[in-house]
């Protein structure tokens, strides 16, 4: 059978050199070791210190490893906010955040904008009595961005308020200021082409701070997976659980091959790569691009309107060996999506750009 190229939002190609990684594993047996072993904090280590080397993480900020960014909505919500939260909400995953908070049953608020568009930013529409602000770098469902000298104003005008960032199709590609945030994530199937089942949860210690603070004055933070007792673990680079030990070991070796490219160089490929995939969208007489600011458009998913039945596009590609997404939820027979990765070279983008262009 034909080897198929996967530009699906996630999960996704893996990264290439992850084959290579595997054989190692195997041989080092990485999926039989015990998860408190010395060989599997080493990959917790290694995985921690190329992460911050990478994306210029403060040295003082924590890394830690879930099951999921799905996971760190709730432990975000269990051990950084006691009532009040306020969420900006423009995609299928922004909303569901919200929808998370509600069935918290705390105090919610948000600011909302069309799939496709942009909510106001305004830092003055946030109470001031808010503690955690959430937004996403890159709404996975819509292909829009959120603009980061955006979250830096919300910080510099609600300075006591914890800010989270979902990182989850953004990172490593996006660059963030992280001493401007309070918790970022991500999940290892996007961006960093690792097979799903690992989340990663970056938090300041302003976090942290809050967390006890909230547990102090009596309230629940939950058991296992609540931060003092992440941290505690942490500390000596464990989880708290039986994580997956291979998924941590082919982050640290993938996050080590970044380094070794250069994270600019990814960054650059990365605009060069969404500006073909857009201006092929724009040039081709079935597609339009769904985010029409293109301030905002996403460098990691593209996203297209189709005339007619999406499934007649997404198809005839994938009888030419590439598979790309289909529309998130409502937009699901209306839309493509277009993932392009580190993973994805902008000769595989051009291949891409022009096999699409013959449909």
């Amino acid at each position: 059978m034909p080897k198929k190229i996967f530009f699906t939002p996630g999960p996704s190609a893996i990264y290439f050199t992850v084959e290579e990684h595997l054989r190692t594993a195997l041989k080092d047996q990485v999926m039989e070791v015990n998860h408190r072993s010395t060989q599997a904090e080493g990959y917790y280590k290694t995985a921690v210190e190329n992460l911050k080397s990478l994306m210029d993480i403060p040295e003082d900020y924590q890394i830690f490893f879930l099951s999921s960014a799905t996971e760190i909505w709730e432990r975000q919500l269990q051990n950084l906010v006691i009532e009040n939260s306020f969420h900006y909400c423009y995609g299928a995953f922004s909303n569901r955040f919200y929808d998370f908070a509600a069935d918290w049953h705390l105090k919610p608020q948000k600011a909302t904008a069309e799939f496709g568009s942009f909510p106001n930013t305004d830092p003055s529409l946030i109470p001031a009595d808010t503690e955690l602000i959430s937004m996403a770098l890159n709404e996975t469902s819509t292909g829009v961005s959120f603009p980061t000298e955006d979250i830096y104003a919300i910080r510099k005008a609600h300075p006591d308020a914890l800010i989270a960032v979902d990182g989850v199709s953004a990172f490593p590609v996006v660059d963030l200021d992280f001493s401007q945030v309070d918790s970022a994530y991500f999940s290892v199937q996007k961006c960093f082409g690792l097979p799903a089942g690992l989340g990663v949860w970056i938090v300041s210690p302003r976090a942290i701070e809050k967390s006890e603070q909230k547990r102090a004055r009596g309230h629940s933070i939950g058991s296992y997976q609540a931060l003092p007792n992440l941290l505690k673990n942490g500390t000596k680079y464990q989880t708290t659980f039986t994580a997956n030990v291979l998924d941590i070991f082919l982050l640290s070796k993938v996050t080590g091959d970044m380094l070794e490219k250069g994270l600019d160089v990814i960054r650059r490929e990365a605009k060069y790569k969404s500006a073909l995939l857009y201006h092929t969208i724009e040039q081709h007489p079935k597609l339009s691009a769904f985010v029409p600011d293109k301030k905002l458009r996403s460098e990691t998913v593209a996203v297209a309107n189709t005339e007619g039945d999406s499934a007649a596009i997404i198809n005839a590609l994938k009888d030419k060996g590439f598979v790309i997404g289909n529309g998130y939820g409502a937009y699901k027979g209306k839309q493509i999506r277009i993932a392009s990765f580190p993973t994805h070279s902008k000769e595989l983008i051009e291949l891409l750009a022009d096999t699409l262009m013959t449909l």
